[in-house]
């Protein structure tokens, strides 16, 4: 029954949207959904997903064209499926990620209806559940599993100038380098899609000014291992709350090219112009900051902090893996480091744009309940929601560190499925007396 369409979706149910009561309504279709109807449909839950677009619409058209998975396949993928065709030490293209989950759908004939976007959750006042107002109808179910990830609504700083200009855009509209015009590009912000833009416009031939914050800077393999690996046989991936004051750290890590530690001194060395965190812009002049030193020395500790980390494993193990000294070696300082551009003058440097490469916030203005703190951060314990018959799914942090990747994101999904199926155990109880009249 995946990705039926209205007629279809009548056909198998014998209902429309618009007559539908459900036991729970999944609210989004990309990998937290496809996860969460795997385990529901495995629990014999009655459930249905919903998604406004397509099956994993933000890998088709949410980000670049030459995006690939940043964990190899071996790692970034369900228990029960491996990506067709593709070497396990090989990193997705996106087509072929999305090309997956609807794979993955279709193993178990999830219940996915497309192209319906839920408009407003409220709790029913006279009876159990909630009342879903959709494009298609309205919908009755007793639990909601708000499935739509973090990355829904492109963030943009309020100091982005006000300038005609520039082409200012986001880095989920960017495409490739021919969709921007003439010149020198700014580049704000330098985790994974930042850097990986910026390395692709200046092998486009573009002059790239890159602003680097605070970052996390992982090797992308070390001793004939992944970076995956070693985060999994570290306990990095299940670590249960972020370092304090790495709560909002980007992580420099890219798998194009086949997959390449990202070095950021490397990079200025190939022509790429580093800059630090961009602080303002006045009349054609952006200002940064003077810590462009500082993050790439938190970075390199980063780096080598997993390094460290990795040959004490090796050593406490006794694994035959090859040293790699190599990976220590560092390039020289470069002069946009050692003497670091503070101000810029955006026409004399010739910058027509700027991509915008600043992450992305939630919006759950559609789920009008009492799930959220002052803040509207989502109130939950491992994704089951303060509000009782909601849950969440796919945000950072969910229960460790590994929710937002896909992997983590099936296993978080079981536990709301083992929980809902828990709940529904409760309310089939009858009592002896019901017991006894019904016999």
């Amino acid at each position: 029954m995946t990705d039926l369409n209205q007629a279809a979706f009548q056909q198998h149910t014998g209902v429309t949207v618009e007559q539908m009561e459900i036991d729970t309504l999944v609210v989004g279709a990309g990998q937290a959904g496809v996860a969460m109807s795997e385990h529901l449909s495995k629990l014999g839950v009655p459930h249905l997903v919903l998604e406004r677009n397509r099956i994993a619409e933000a890998w088709r058209t949410g980000r670049w064209d030459s995006l690939v998975a940043n964990g190899p396949a071996w790692h970034d993928r369900f228990p029960g499926l491996e990506f067709e065709g593709l070497d396990p030490d090989a990193f997705a293209p996106k087509e072929q990620v999305a090309a997956y989950f609807e794979a993955y759908a279709k193993k178990f004939d999830a219940p996915i209806r497309t192209g319906v976007e839920v408009k407003s959750v409220v709790r029913n006042s006279d009876r159990p559940g909630f009342t879903i107002e959709t494009s298609e109808g309205v919908i009755q179910a007793r639990r909601v599993v708000s499935a739509t990830g973090p990355f829904q609504r492109p963030v943009i700083p309020p100091i982005a100038p006000k300038d005609d200009r520039l082409v200012q855009i986001h880095s989920a509209q960017y495409r490739n380098p021919e969709q921007m015009p003439e010149g020198a590009v700014l580049v704000v912000g330098a985790g994974s899609s930042g850097v990986q833009i910026a390395d692709e416009l200046m092998r486009a031939g573009r002059q790239v000014y890159l602003s680097v914050g605070p970052h996390d800077r992982p090797p992308r393999a070390y001793r004939n291992r992944d970076f995956c690996w070693w985060l999994g046989v570290l306990g990095e991936w299940d670590a249960e709350a972020a370092r304090p004051g790495k709560e909002h750290v980007t992580i420099a890590v890219s798998g194009a090219r086949g997959g390449k530690t990202v070095d950021f001194r490397e990079l200025a060395q190939q022509g790429m112009t580093l800059v630090g965190l961009t602080k303002s812009f006045n009349d054609g002049v952006v200002t940064f900051q003077t810590d462009l030193a500082d993050n790439l020395a938190r970075g390199d500790e980063n780096y080598l902090s997993l390094l460290d980390a990795a040959d004490a494993y090796i050593a406490r193990n006794g694994l035959d893996l090859p040293e790699e000294p190599e990976a220590r070696r560092t390039f020289p300082e470069p002069e946009c480091v050692s003497n670091p551009i503070l101000e810029l003058d955006l026409a004399e440097a010739g910058v027509t744009s700027i991509i915008w490469a600043t992450g992305y916030s939630v919006d759950f203005s559609w789920l009008q309940v009492n799930a959220f703190d002052a803040n509207g951060k989502p109130k939950h314990q491992r994704g089951v929601s303060s509000e009782p018959g909601i849950y969440f799914l796919g945000l950072p942090w969910l229960s460790r560190r590994g929710s937002t990747f896909i992997w983590g994101v099936w296993h978080d999904a079981k536990h709301i499925a083992d929980h809902i199926a828990t709940q529904r155990k409760y309310l089939a109880y009858r009592d002896a007396a019901q017991r006894q009249a019904e016999g």
